[in-house]
């Protein structure tokens, strides 16, 4: 990876939507809409407090996460398309 967030940012690659309705029915691309749950790719060291204290991330590379549907900027990082937010945008880990 060439890309190393810094601060309290987080690299996010999306998970793939669901192709199929729980009734079976096929979604077509057109119609899906961007996933919300993503995989951590990499993690900034942590946001300071006003005293330069480091605040540690709550996330590390590898874990499965929740995020607003319109949270990160979208960037592409050696062909891939990956998401980079700030760690508050994250909503919650899925285990």
């Amino acid at each position: 990876m060439a890309l190393k967030p810094l601060h309290d940012r987080v690299l996010v690659r999306r998970t793939e939507s669901e192709e199929k309705t729980a009734g079976g029915l096929i979604i077509p691309d057109s119609a899906k809409e961007k996933p919300s749950e993503g995989v951590v790719v990499a993690c900034g060291a942590g946001a300071r407090k006003d005293s330069g204290e480091l605040i540690e991330m709550a996330v590390k590379s590898g874990d499965r996460i929740m995020f607003g549907k319109w949270s990160g900027t979208e960037i592409t990082v050696d062909g891939e398309e990956l998401l980079m937010m700030k760690e508050s945008d994250i909503m919650g880990i899925i285990e």
